[in-house]
């Protein structure tokens, strides 16, 4: 088939969504579609046979776009709409792939002309707009309306986990295809990848962060939590890997106001040809989100790893991770510093929730797995499409 994928993002960079584009693109790319992808200006070349990279122009006041909601965002938005309106009239696609706010632009251009859209749902962006920016708490349910109506009118919704299928089912979708993330540790890079109980000069067991330190992601209950647990486990070691340097510097600030910056480490971003080696350092992985209903894409790289795996008990972790393969912890900091505190005095647990947990992922959350769900995905679009006559 011929594909208009719009990807309102930097592309390529190693984030969350990014990378979820980039295992698609690999597989539609293996399986023969013609791709055209409509994306921001920022981003790595890459290359895959039959798909085509189209960038906006860069836009002023719009350089170093960060994840989530922004003005910057905003602006890149707004250039996509033109780019996207040009490809469709050029290169006359057949479907259109939306992911995330796209859906809007490709639901505008399906009530135009009957062009079919699938909807990419990496988040709820009704949810994430009125949790990050407060001032729109008062257009909650216009938002969750748009919603609903892109979700009913797509050919096919594509959530990324249970929590967001729910909501497309509830909606009226007509067909729903969930897709989860798959681990990313078959990236290895093969560079040498540091030690860091040498670098950091650590001691004890070692807990490892790794992703963006956006507010959401939990990273002052972790360190609130950590406090707690020194005081039960002095000799342990918390580093993070991941976010700005800003970020970093803000949270040191909050370590050492809490009394625990000898213990907590923040070392940058890492790549993600590093991420096997990183991870085999740790004797615990830790995920402290506490907004969002989606499922962080670290969870199956963590569970692949085969290490204890320590999370809040909250939707966005519990539609995936269970006791039997997670240390699950209320999401305040007495309850989570004591659970750091188990995890730390007990190897005999760690081992067997690390060894539960590779099973899981093997089991379910692999590439193959992946490839799978979208050929049977494809194959159905395709005899849609052909139905329609459009092929």
């Amino acid at each position: 088939m011929r594909i208009l994928l719009i990807a309102p993002q930097p592309f390529y960079q190693e984030r969350g969504t990014p990378i979820a584009v980039d295992l698609l693109l690999r597989v539609l790319s293996a399986r023969g579609d013609e791709v055209h992808v409509a994306t921001f200006h920022e981003g790595a070349p890459v290359n895959y046979p039959g798909v085509t990279l189209h960038r906006i122009a860069p836009p002023p006041l719009a350089r170093g776009v960060p994840p989530g909601f922004s003005a910057k965002k905003l602006i890149c938005d707004a250039a996509l709409f033109f780019l996207v309106n040009r490809l469709v009239r050029e290169v006359r696609p057949q479907l259109i792939h939306a992911v995330e706010e796209s859906v809007f632009l490709a639901r505008r251009l399906w009530r135009r002309s009957g062009l079919p859209y699938v909807y990419d749902m990496d988040s709820s962006l009704a949810r994430q707009l009125v949790e990050s920016q407060p001032v729109l708490r008062g257009f909650g349910k216009f938002f969750q309306g748009m919603e609903a109506r892109a979700c009913r009118e797509a050919t096919h919704v594509v959530p990324v986990c249970d929590a967001l299928a729910a909501i497309a089912r509830a909606a009226g979708a007509r067909r729903v295809t969930l897709l989860r993330d798959v681990s990313l540790l078959d990236r290895a890079s093969g560079e040498p990848v540091a030690d860091l109980r040498t670098e950091l000069k650590l001691a004890g067991p070692l807990f490892l962060y790794v992703g963006n330190l956006e507010t959401y992601q939990g990273v002052a209950l972790l360190l609130e939590g950590w406090a707690h647990a020194v005081r039960q486990r002095p000799v342990m070691s918390l580093v993070f890997v991941g976010g700005t340097a800003e970020q970093a510097e803000l949270y040191r600030r909050r370590a050492t106001a809490l009394g625990v910056a000898a213990s907590a480490h923040f070392v940058g971003p890492r790549p993600v040809g590093a991420l096997a080696g990183l991870l085999a350092q740790a004797d615990v992985l830790v995920s402290p989100r506490t907004r969002g209903n989606n499922t962080p894409m670290k969870i199956y790289s963590y569970l692949e790893a085969g290490k204890a795996l320590l999370a809040t008990d909250l939707p966005t972790h519990t539609q995936v991770l269970t006791p039997a393969v997670a240390r699950l912890a209320a999401a305040e900091p007495v309850a989570f510093g004591a659970a750091i505190a188990e995890l730390a005095g007990d190897a005999a647990l760690r081992a067997r929730l690390g060894a539960a947990a590779r099973a899981e992922a093997q089991a379910k959350y692999s590439f193959e797995v992946f490839r799978a769900t979208v050929h049977g995905l494809y194959d159905e679009l395709e005899q849609h499409v052909k139905g329609m006559g459009a092929c």
